[in-house]
């Protein structure tokens, strides 16, 4: 039987605490933390009556405005080969359940990967990642691990990619991408390619073009199959929106046959009223792309300040370049925290969180070492506690002065400060 997500459960249960009035600096969990635009509100509720199932696929509306959407960041795509689903996570289980092979994960990687695999009964193949930028299986390690694993019974089928990256907040180097699928294709694997943070890249991306990052599509365009959705760039993941992208030709097809057939007996088709909102959000509408790049200017600054706050603290920590994730290390602060009894991922978390109401989740559940002393922060949450405060968040100029920002910032410097003490 598999566990409850770890991040839905940091969630509820750092949303009891709060609702039980203890204060709590929420960390834990990576919900985008803002309102919806007017009129992408007026999108969905201009489409209640639509009552019926539809086309298990989608609409023909929504699809051809995904496939546009496409096109216009560099990966042309008819109709035909988009999928609308209620979010991207039943997508990706769909996918490792219809892809066959046991599944080749970076490490650490996102907490639903492994718990999918295991509940496809696959096997999970964890290769580091590089020391650079998380997302992607250090090429340099990938085929040793692949040989490993096979020696050991297993079969690998599936390489899964999360570029920009969750948990560590980063952009994989386009050169390690490249190397990556290249290795993926001497071992006939298929690639899933979860581009859920694609939109929000920060900066120049730190590789690919300006704003973006690399696409494994661009190097194994006919054995990638790429998931989105608008959870995180338009902060909608209570409307459970997600979309993938089959590659064309027979593989692709054959795929996306496969993928229907499961869509059909699990989901039946994403909610129409959402479909409807889809389609308006996928036209990029000016009001869309304004609203996207103001969170994307809004998660930069604000991971920016929190990444200030582990590094001053003591811990190593990659500078964020994309959402709303930090992945820091307090390897370098050890003996202070091993004299409090604190010598693992789980133990660093459970002490923030019991003595200073901070809840970030251990490095575990992403599936890495139970000793390292990482955990995964989302600051996502910091935004504010009202609609008022979020749309000031995001339209302020420096956001990090707000008082409920530098209050968190303040929350947070306590804690660190206290916990990695040298005396």
């Amino acid at each position: 039987m598999t566990m409850h997500s770890a991040t839905l459960a940091i969630d509820e249960t750092l949303r009891a605490r709060r609702a039980a009035g203890e204060r709590v600096l929420h960390l834990g969990f990576g919900e985008a933390g803002l309102p919806v635009p007017a009129g992408v509100a007026a999108a969905l509720a201009g489409a209640a009556e639509r009552n019926g199932y539809g086309a298990v696929v989608g609409s023909a509306e929504a699809r051809e405005a995904a496939a546009g959407w496409f096109g216009r960041r560099g990966t042309p795509t008819g109709p035909d080969q988009v999928l609308f689903a209620p979010g991207s996570k039943a997508l990706l289980f769909a996918l490792l359940l219809c892809i066959p092979g046991d599944v080749v994960l970076p490490r650490p990687a996102w907490v639903s990967y492994a718990a999918q695999s295991a509940l496809a009964g696959k096997r999970v193949i964890g290769v580091p990642v590089p020391e650079e930028a998380g997302g992607v299986p250090d090429p340099a390690l990938l085929e040793g691990e692949l040989a490993r694993a096979r020696a050991a019974g297993a079969e690998p089928g599936v390489l899964v990619v999360t570029v920009p990256d969750n948990p560590t907040g980063t952009v994989a180097r386009a050169d390690h991408l490249r190397e990556v699928c290249a290795i993926a294709s001497r071992h006939g694997l298929a690639v899933i390619a979860d581009e859920i943070y694609a939109e929000l890249v920060h900066g120049d991306g730190r590789s690919g073009e300006a704003g973006s990052a690399p696409r494994a599509s661009d190097h194994l365009p006919e054995r990638t199959v790429v998931t989105t959705g608008l959870s995180k760039s338009m902060a909608l993941g209570g409307w459970r929106i997600g979309f993938a992208r089959v590659p064309d030709g027979a593989w692709g097809r054959r795929l996306r046959a496969e993928l229907t057939g499961v869509a059909s007996e699990v989901w039946s088709s994403l909610a129409a009223p959402q479909q409807a909102a889809a389609a308006h959000v996928l036209q990029d509408p000016p009001e869309v792309t304004a609203h996207i790049a103001r969170s994307g200017a809004l998660h930069a600054a604000v991971a920016g300040a929190v990444h200030a706050e582990f590094t001053a603290a003591g811990a190593r920590c990659r500078a964020p370049e994309a959402g709303f994730y930090l992945y820091p290390d307090f390897e370098p602060v050890r003996p202070a925290l091993e004299r409090q009894g604190i010598a693992t991922g789980r133990q660093l978390a459970d002490a923030l969180l019991s003595r200073y109401g901070v809840g970030v989740l251990p490095g575990a559940s992403f599936g890495d070492a139970p000793e390292g002393l990482r955990a995964r922060v989302a600051t996502s949450l910091l935004y504010g506690d009202s609609a008022e405060q979020r749309w000031t968040s995001l339209h302020a100029e420096d956001p990090t002065s707000l008082p409920w920002v530098s209050d968190a910032l303040s929350h947070l410097r306590t804690a660190l400060g206290d916990l990695t003490a040298t005396t």
